[in-house]
This record gives structure tokens, C-alpha cells and sequence, in this order.
């Protein structure tokens, strides 16, 4: 789609009509095509893939349009359709483009443009596992690779640790350093558009298609075709509906474009001769959309934080078949306020009001799903017992026989980084998944319809969350491949078939943690490749430290950017960015000591340091029946890793800190 300039508007032109953006006024008017010659001083500033949408704050942020700068095509979901992502916009606005567009063919003679469609599919470099070693490795290789991958880990949570502090304190410093702070109209408006394009450009969170919904999955779309209804979006999954709501106004199609949050990844098959398609697609609700501790819960409307349907689709030859879950935080109104690392959730409204909006979100679901299963993997016990229990008040209360109720204390039966446990899970919601079905059509219509949805929860829907949704999608995936005579009964997944399972599911995890967290997910090495190592223990404390940092250092800001692109942000007062130097100040000076056996206290974390340091000296002073050389060796380069990690948690941590807080005190900054 070209886009020309003028004095006073923006044109984009697609086939044989052009929409006119208004570069004061921000009105939309549809035109022919053709009009443009009667334009003076028109001119062709490059191509884009589509329009976004507009975003505005009165008084503050004049409206900039937001339009699709580049995009990768990264596979087809529903034939013969290629669906794209985002990878970067341009913004509009009265003032010249933020950044330039690229090439138009037609009207340069450039050799950088790209074309607006792209037929070939990009490759996802980040979607491949590697293979396991081959078997004529010894054991001195094998140890010296565990050695360098362990050090490869603790080296870089060290050094993120260490930047994401060294950005705090960065952070800190331009608060105090500025005299007008935010209410300054030139630094909003920067900070917001800063803000877009990090949302957009750094995320691969953005998908579309030009040619077919996305919004809605398989059985969705297949009913109201085969029902000869109009196609609509599933306005739950339309993000940028609100943005683009004086497009839709107008009805024409030609300028609307669908544009889902989530993840999207299509990976090729082949199980012995036979080749097809397995595919995920995560969709993020728009409703109650936003961070992680700064949206919990449910809202007045039923909507829930990070509610998310994920669709696994397997396409073989005219065949496809699709299995929806879902996940949502705990449909009550609960938060988790204060500057700890896990801060201990509390309620906050009284039953009558919180089982009223607990019924209006069953009441939807049950319309989209006909039946619900939940399956609830918070604490029995400790501090999520109080959300776990008073979910469990709401439904008997509800009593509802269209719902049914699972609890499974995911820390309490894996514990000890026994994720394989998750199968006791799965054998108990076995009958319940074979009643459940799936949708699955050919070229003659439909087979069989999903007669119910999983809906599962832990307190993030996060972590646990993606361990058990990729466990029920493998074991669909199982039923799926005897129907289709790829696989025989009653054996597991093929050999061929589960490292582009497990990347799918590893991707779609990181992916929706990214969005929600701010960092990949945690328990990632197990849900990528079956296994639970000290490498991938190392990651999760390395996220862990980012999370904490992104929820007290960044998400407040990101908080009001998602609001005010989804329109619940009205004015500028409601604009805010976090309080870097209070929060600082706070982490620094908890209200208690934790309890530790000689570490300095480095405030919030103090707990942490304990958990990590009993991890890292009990599990490396396990007895082995029988132990070698080699086993020697390994033990000791584990009781290596305590004080490894130990260190930069401990030292760079508090010493970055302090040093940030006393340059800010320093006369210089006052």
C-alpha cells in the first residue's frame, strides 16, 4: 500500500481507492484512487503493510497514526492465508514521520524497497532445538561442556543483573536530574512515541493476515462460514480495535486491518514419509490488558488479566485439526501492592461484589465453550492459599454443572524439579480431555466439533501454566496422530515429532511471558526439552532478577501506554512513570530481616539469596549409590556455583545501588 504526503494529509493508496489521513484534524475520508492528480505538491514517501491505528492524549500527545513498517511472513494457518508479524512501525503525525518508510518500487529507483506482500516465509532462526550429542562423546567432553554451558549462565546472569541495575540507577538519575519531570508536554510526547516503538518493534508480539481472520480460531471461523454469517473479529482479540475505531466506522474493509497480540509459529512435520504442518497460536485479550502487578484478577466486566487462547492447529493433506485451551488469572478481585520480590496477594473487595463479576466471566466463557474445566495450580498452602481458596468458595458458591474443578498443587507434587509429575495431572483430566474432543474438518466440512476448553491458572498464568498447557496439547497431539493413522495407539509422541513440539511450546511460553513478565518464562529448558538442569536454574534466577527490576522500574509507564492504546487512559494525569529514587529506597529497606546464615542483607532479596543457596548445597550433596571419579568432579564444580552466583546477586547488586543513590545525593544533582 503506497502512502504520499502532502501539506495537509497523509493518502494511502490500495488498488483502486485511497484513504485520506488528516495530518491536523486526524479525520479519515475515503476517496477514488485516481484523485491524486488534482493534489499540488504531493509526494511518495514509501509503502507500508497496513494501518495500526491512531493514538491521541488531549492536550499532550496531538493523534500520531501508527501504520506497519516492516513485516515477515511466518507461515499459513488456515490455508491458503500467510499470516505476518509485525516487526516495525513508523508513526505519523503533523510533523514529518518518525522514521522512513521503505522504498516504493513504483516511484524510486532504489534497490532496498520490499515488496508489500511477501510470498516466500521467513525462517524463525530462534524456533530450532538442537539436537542431542552424538553417542561417541566421552564423559571428559561431556563434563567439560556441562562445565562451560554452567559457566556460560552464571556469566550472564551476572552481567544482566548487573545492567538492569546499572539501568535502574540510570533511571533514578534523569528523574532527579529533571526540574519539570513528565509533565513536560515535548518529553511525553517522546516517551510515549519511545514507548510504541518498543512495544511494537522489540516484542514479536504483533500478527495479521491480509487475506483471513486470525482473530478467531478454526472451529469459530468454520462455524459462521458454514452458516453463511458474515465473518466479524473476535472483538476479545481485535488490539487494535479501539485505535482503529473511526476506520471501522466507515465500513469499508479495504482499510481494516486485524491486528492480534500473541505469538504465531508454524513448524514442518514429517513422521516416516508422511509431511504436514504443526502450528500455535497464542491470542491475548485486549480486556484488562496490561503488566504483570499491575493487572490481576478480574474486572467489572468479567474481563481477566492475561487471558490468553492458545490454538494447536495440525494440518495433513486436506486435513486439519485444532485444539483450543485457554488460560486467565483467578477471576476475583485480588492484587499484589508493595515493593517485595513476591509481594503476598491480597483481596480486594467483599464476596457479593467479587461473585458477581466471578459469574459474568463464567457466563462468557460458557457462551464461547459451551463447558469450562478449570485447572487451578496455585499453593495449597503458604501465601497463595488465600487466592486458591477463595477461587474455590466462588464456584461452589456459582454451582454451575457446565463448570468442573480441578486443583493440582503444581510446587507440591513437582517438587524438587520433578516436572514429569505433571502426568499424574493428565491421567486424572484424561477422560475429561477424550470428552472434550477437538474441532477437525476436511475439504468436505466438518468432522467433529471441541465440545469444552481447558482453563488453566497459577498465579502469573505464566510458568506453571505453559507446563501444563504443553502437557495436554501432547497428549491431544497423541489422539490426533492415531486418528489420523500417522502414529499407533496407545504410544507416544514420535521421535521425529517432539523437538517441533517442544519449541512451539517453548517459543509461545517465552513469548507470552515477554508480553505479560517482561522476561522469557521460567521452567523454559523443561517445557523446550524435557529435561531440568543447573544451566536452565541459572536462567530462571536471572529472570526472576530482570522481573523484579521491569515491575518496579519500567512497568508503570508501559502500564498507561497499553491503556491508552486500548482507550482507558483519558487524560495526562493519569500518565505516570514509576518513582525510581522512593523505589530504590524501599528495596533497600525492608521492613524485616530476612533470615540468613552470614550473607550481608541486600533487602528484598534476602529470601531469595536463602532459596537459591539451599537449591545449589542440597541438591549438589545428594548421595549417589555409586560414585566415580567423574562424579566427584561434577560435585564439585556444583559446590563451585554458590558462591558463583552467590557473589553477584550479593556484591554488584547492593554496590551499584548505593553508588546510584550517592551520586544522586551528591550537591551536583540538586
Amino acid at each position: 500500500m503506497e502512502v504520499f504526503q502532502t501539506d495537509s494529509h497523509y493518502i494511502f493508496v490500495k488498488r483502486d481507492k485511497s484513504l485520506w489521513w488528516h495530518r491536523k484534524t486526524s479525520e479519515f475520508t475515503i476517496k477514488a484512487g485516481w484523485d491524486l492528480s488534482s493534489v499540488d505538491d504531493i509526494e511518495c514517501i514509501g509503502i507500508t503493510h497496513g494501518i495500526v491505528g491512531v493514538i491521541s492524549l488531549p492536550n499532550v500527545y496531538e493523534p500520531h497514526l501508527v501504520v506497519v513498517k516492516e513485516a515477515t511472513a511466518v507461515g499459513v494457518l488456515y490455508p491458503p492465508h500467510l499470516v505476518y508479524k509485525i516487526k516495525s512501525i513508523c508513526i505519523l503525525s503533523a510533523e514529518e514521520p518518525d522514521t522512513e518508510l521503505s522504498n516504493c518500487t513504483k516511484h524510486t529507483k532504489s534497490n532496498q524497497s520490499t515488496p508489500t506482500h511477501s510470498a516466500s516465509i521467513a525462517n524463525n532462526n530462534n524456533a530450532s532445538a538442537s539436537s542431542g550429542g552424538g553417542g561417541g562423546s566421552s564423559k571428559s567432553t561431556k563434563l567439560f561442556e556441562g562445565m562451560n554451558k554452567t559457566w556460560g549462565a552464571v556469566k550472564s546472569a551476572g552481567n544482566t543483573i548487573k545492567n538492569t541495575t546499572q539501568q535502574a540507577a540510570n533511571l533514578a538519575t534523569k528523574q532527579v536530574k529533571s526540574s519539570v519531570g513528565i509533565r513536560e508536554p515535548k518529553h511525553i510526547e517522546r516517551r510515549i512515541t519511545e514507548e510504541l516503538h518498543k512495544i511494537f518493534d522489540e516484542t514479536d508480539s504483533f500478527y495479521f493476515s491480509f487475506d483471513c481472520d486470525i482473530t478467531n480460531n478454526l472451529q469459530r471461523h468454520v462455524a459462521k462460514l458454514e452458516e453463511n454469517q458474515q465473518q466479524q473479529p473476535d472483538e476479545r482479540f481485535f488490539w487494535n480495535k479501539h485505535m482503529i475505531r473511526d476506520i471501522l466506522q466507515m465500513n469499508d474493509k479495504t482499510w481494516i486491518l486485524p491486528i492480534i497480540q500473541g505469538f504465531v509459529q508454524v513448524e514442518p512435520c514429517v513422521i516416516g514419509n508422511e509431511c504436514f504442518t504443526l502450528a500455535l497460536v497464542s491470542r491475548r485479550s485486549r480486556h484488562r490488558a496490561g503488566t504483570r502487578y499491575k493487572r490481576r484478577g478480574v474486572d467489572e466486566k468479567g474481563n481477566c488479566a492475561n487471558y490468553v487462547e492458545t490454538e494447536q492447529i495440525l494440518s495433513f493433506r486436506h486435513h486439519q485439526l485444532s485444539f483450543t485451551q485457554v488460560r486467565g488469572s483467578v477471576p476475583i478481585y485480588w492484587s499484589q501492592p508493595g515493593y517485595k520480590y513476591r509481594p503476598p496477594p491480597r483481596l480486594d473487595r467483599g464476596v457479593a461484589e467479587t461473585q458477581q463479576a466471578f459469574e459474568l466471566h463464567f457466563t462468557k466463557e460458557l457462551e464461547i465453550y459451551e463447558r469450562v474445566c478449570i485447572v487451578n495450580l496455585v499453593e495449597q498452602s503458604g501465601k497463595e492459599k488465600l487466592i486458591g481458596d477463595t477461587y474455590a468458595d466462588h464456584i461452589i458458591k456459582y454451582n454451575n454443572e457446565l463448570i468442573i474443578y480441578v486443583t493440582f498443587d503444581f510446587h507440591d507434587y513437582c517438587r524438587g524439579m520433578r516436572f514429569e509429575n505433571v502426568s499424574a495431572l493428565i491421567d486424572a483430566v484424561g477422560p475429561e480431555a477424550g470428552a472434550m474432543g477437538f474441532h477437525w474438518r476436511d475439504q468436505r466440512g466438518m468432522i467433529c466439533n471441541q465440545k469444552s476448553v481447558f482453563r488453566v491458572n497459577c498465579m502469573d498464568c505464566l510458568d506453571r501454566t505453559n507446563v501444563v498447557q504443553t502437557a495436554i496439547g501432547k497428549a491431544v497431539l497423541e489422539s490426533q496422530l492415531v486418528k489420523l493413522g500417522l502414529s499407533p495407539p496407545y504410544t507416544p509422541i514420535p521421535e521425529q515429532l517432539k523437538s517441533p513440539f517442544m519449541v512451539l511450546w517453548a517459543n509461545n511460553g517465552d513469548i507470552i511471558s515477554r508480553q505479560y513478565a517482561g522476561t522469557n518464562a521460567l521452567k523454559g529448558d523443561y517445557t523446550r526439552t524435557g529435561e531440568r538442569k543447573i544451566s536452565g536454574m541459572m536462567k530462571d534466577g536471572m529472570n526472576s532478577a530482570n522481573r523484579f527490576f521491569i515491575q518496579n522500574f519500567a512497568d508503570s509507564f508501559r502500564q498507561c501506554i497499553i491503556d491508552l492504546m486500548q482507550g482507558h487512559l483519558l487524560t495526562a494525569d493519569e500518565l505516570h512513570e514509576d518513582e525510581v529514587l522512593n523505589t530504590i529506597l524501599q528495596i533497600l529497606t525492608p521492613e524485616t530481616r530476612p533470615p540468613m546464615r552470614g550473607y550481608y542483607n541486600p533487602g528484598v532479596f534476602g529470601p531469595e539469596l536463602q532459596l537459591l543457596e539451599s537449591i545449589v548445597t542440597t541438591r549438589c550433596a545428594v548421595q549417589r549409590p555409586r560414585r566415580s571419579a567423574d562424579d566427584d568432579k561434577v560435585r564439585q564444580l556444583l559446590f563451585l556455583v554458590a558462591p558463583i552466583v552467590a557473589y553477584p546477586l550479593v556484591l554488584i547488586l547492593p554496590q551499584l545501588l548505593f553508588g546510584a543513590l550517592q551520586g544522586l545525593l551528591s550537591p551536583g544533582h540538586h
